[in-house]
């Protein structure tokens, strides 16, 4: 199991991202959390197998939901936190 934190930034508010965060990670057996920041970024906590958690940090990269902007994703290590499911604060 790996764990990785991400910010997103871009248009990344107010067009759905997070719960389509939600929604890809769930089919892909990642567990976590994301939320929106203050400073207009979109921050994911993801764990899970390896692969799972890297094709979810592929989706972001690639651009997330239909309606977001994405100009950039941040990917940091992260410390487990044993969470299970997915979600949105």
């Amino acid at each position: 199991m790996i764990a990785r934190r991400i910010v997103v930034s871009g248009r990344v508010q107010g067009v759905f991202f997070r719960d389509s965060t939600r929604s890809t990670a769930s089919s892909h057996g990642v567990c976590g959390w994301v939320r929106n920041r203050d400073d207009g970024t979109v921050e994911a906590h993801m764990e899970g197998a390896d692969d799972a958690v890297e094709a979810v940090i592929a989706w972001a990269r690639g651009g997330g939901p239909p309606r977001a902007e994405v100009t950039g994703v941040e990917v940091t290590d992260a410390s487990p936190e044993g969470l299970g499911g997915f979600e949105v604060r």
